[in-house]
């Protein structure tokens, strides 16, 4: 007689599974019917162990949140027209000018973002009601420049509408974040008609504006506030939010440098070894 698995011991599971995908380097490809999700509930179950569990095996903790698939160029990259979230941890969380090393991810991939921090916790029963714009500016205390390092285990894009919770329970394929220096004045900037643009070693590889971005990076974080609060979390003081990418992700080698440059909120690069 099979067992019952219980939700919890599937999140557990799948939990497990995902960190012996990534330490064996498997190609990314949907979870074992046996404990796949089968809706973002369950997705997002399984996130939480997930990003748990490597919390206490690097000894590291929450920082923040990311936001996926904010843009046209990123949906229509990965095929699905929905946002989903995914977390941040404190270890992963670099300045900019780091080097990072391909050797540590089954495929770097960066995406070119605005990251927003909070100054002060946000109450839950006010993102319950889904925040706006001015409900959110008072929270936040800093903006800047960044690109979001993804980890896609070489995944296949035409086959990731189906496997999207897969996507969520892998924590939306964060792999860490490059920050750039707080942007001075950017409360007064105007940051829906703001351009950024992306280059590898010099050259433009995509450029977008803060619009493209669920139409205002502060609406992508209204989504988020909105979106945990339904899960029952809260954003905490100190916690960095990155809201999804204005170009489509890119996929940098050894000896690139990434460079993201923003109107009004400044620069961010990295360098890849």
């Amino acid at each position: 007689m099979t067992p019952t698995i219980v939700p919890d011991e599937i999140a557990a599971a799948t939990a497990l599974w995902l960190q012996q995908a990534h330490k064996e380097s498997r190609p990314f490809t949907g979870l074992p019917p046996e404990f796949a999700p089968s809706n973002d509930t369950d997705a997002y179950a399984a996130q939480a162990a997930y990003v748990a569990a490597l919390c206490r095996r690097r000894a590291t903790r929450l920082a923040g949140y990311k936001i996926a698939l904010t843009s046209q160029a990123m949906r229509n990259m990965v095929g699905y027209g929905n946002s989903i979230s995914g977390c941040l941890l404190a270890d992963q969380v670099v300045p900019s000018g780091s080097v990072l090393r391909t050797a540590g991810y089954g495929r770097l991939a960066v995406e070119f973002e605005v990251a927003f921090r909070f100054g002060a916790s946000f109450p839950l029963d006010v993102a319950a009601r889904e925040p706006d714009r001015a409900t959110l500016l008072p929270y936040l205390v800093a903006a800047h420049a960044a690109i979001e390092l993804v980890d896609d285990r070489h995944a296949v894009y035409s086959r990731l509408p189906q496997e999207i919770l897969t996507l969520v329970a892998d924590n939306a394929w964060n792999a860490g974040l490059v920050l750039g220096p707080e942007a001075a004045g950017w409360k007064h900037a105007d940051l829906g008609t703001m351009q950024g643009i992306a280059r590898i070693n010099g050259s433009e590889v995509g450029r977008g504006h803060g619009r493209d971005i669920l139409g205002h990076p502060l609406d992508a974080l209204a989504w988020l506030v909105h979106h945990l609060a339904g899960r029952g979390i809260a954003l905490c003081e100190g916690d960095v939010v990155t809201t999804g990418s204005m170009v489509a992700t890119k996929f940098p080698l050894p000896g690139d440098r990434v460079d993201f440059e923003i109107d009004g909120l400044g620069a961010v690069h990295c360098e890849v070894q």
